[in-house]
């Protein structure tokens, strides 16, 4: 029996602009030949090309019941109530399936959710799960435990609950994921895992970090991260955005006969945890929300891999990519402080604050050779 293993299409392989779906379509086969069934996308994901090369790769080539589809219904994609039902047509129809097995109100938040509840958003996908347009609907959150504890009460129908989860941020005061965990269990709601490997973060560790695993633990660092996340109960699911075949490979390694960790296990991962609460580096999770709707067209999660790069892990080559990304867009001293990246952020991150440091260290760095 397979574990709670999800593919998050939010990564998916490039070739330029365009997704590589002949990578991909090795992926999704790969995946779904071990027995894992579960794909998670929604609009937005890849500038809407997540959800064509889910019907290119993957709703096209499988029959309907051998897998299972998430989508989602996001805020910058509708703005009366009117517009909502012509969106989930629309994505029903760019997926290429007449139903999805669950439809998340997208990223809830407090500055978003009253826009969901003025738009009537709940009790509209409560309406399409009695035609079958959706099988299950429930949200995907990212703020604090007393909002989740809100919006459950006011809509104890909500049927699971996905969030942010991983060991790195299971007491951070940004994420809270211990208690936000909480409060979906106490509502009694099944939960989905995202950013279980925290964008990479934990796939990724420094080299004081990464001893450790090697020297306790049997396993890659991911599969450390991911069965952190898959251990706690009424988990149903922990979502990966996988981006090449060998994650996949790794990942099917160990939740194809899924074991929770051991004591000895859980203590490793709470260690590690309490040391990257205090390790250099930003933390950003690199969901890109912050990119479309910069004035500068700065790549702000690019530039912040850069950074944490060079910080954390002593990456040579961190200010080759740092020119790479900065070319034909905008660089971190190009900010005009504007805020719309923090507004949206869903990790809550200065990132005002941590352009000017970015900019500091890299292109000072360039001015010093020139």
């Amino acid at each position: 029996m397979t574990g709670p293993l999800g593919f998050g299409a939010m990564r998916l392989p490039m070739k330029g602009n365009e997704v590589d779906l002949e990578a991909v379509r090795e992926m999704f086969d790969c995946f779904l030949a071990h027995g894992f069934t579960y794909f998670d996308t929604a609009k937005g994901y890849l500038d809407g090309l997540s959800e064509k090369a889910i019907k290119s790769c993957l709703t096209s080539v499988y029959p309907r019941e051998s897998y299972q589809l998430t989508d989602k219904l996001t805020a910058g994609f509708f703005e009366k109530e009117e517009d909502i039902r012509p969106l989930l047509m629309t994505q029903l129809k760019t997926c290429g399936v007449s139903y999805f097995d669950y439809y998340l109100m997208h990223s809830q938040n407090a500055r978003n959710y009253p826009k969901f509840k003025q738009c009537r958003a709940y009790e509209q996908a409560m309406q399409f799960k009695k035609e079958g347009l959706i099988r299950h609907w429930g949200i995907s959150f990212h703020d604090t435990p007393e909002l989740l504890d809100e919006i459950l009460t006011d809509y104890p129908e909500v049927e699971i609950v996905q969030i942010q989860f991983n060991y790195a941020d299971y007491e951070a005061p940004n994420v809270q994921s211990r208690a936000v965990y909480e409060v979906a269990r106490k509502h009694g709601k099944p939960v989905i895992i995202m950013e279980p490997v925290k964008g990479g973060t934990l796939a990724k560790l420094p080299q004081n970090l990464g001893d450790q695993v090697r020297d306790r633990y049997d396993g890659s660092p991911a599969s450390l991260a991911i069965r952190f996340a898959a251990s706690f109960d009424g988990v149903a699911m922990v979502l990966s955005g996988m981006s090449e075949m060998s994650q996949v490979l790794d990942n099917i390694s160990f939740m194809e006969d899924f074991k929770p960790l051991t004591d000895s296990e859980m203590k490793l991962a709470m260690d590690l945890s309490g040391q990257l609460a205090t390790a250099a580096g930003i933390k950003c999770t690199a969901c890109a929300y912050c990119v479309s709707g910069c004035p500068k067209n700065i790549p702000i999660p690019g530039l912040f891999a850069c950074y944490n790069q060079k910080k954390m892990f002593s990456d040579w080559n961190s200010s080759y990519y740092y020119g790479v990304r900065t070319t034909g867009r905008g660089k971190a001293s190009d900010c005009i402080r504007c805020g719309k990246c923090e507004q949206i952020c869903p990790q809550k991150l200065p990132i005002r604050e941590w352009m000017a440091t970015v900019a500091e260290t890299f292109e000072k760095e360039k001015d010093d050779e020139d």
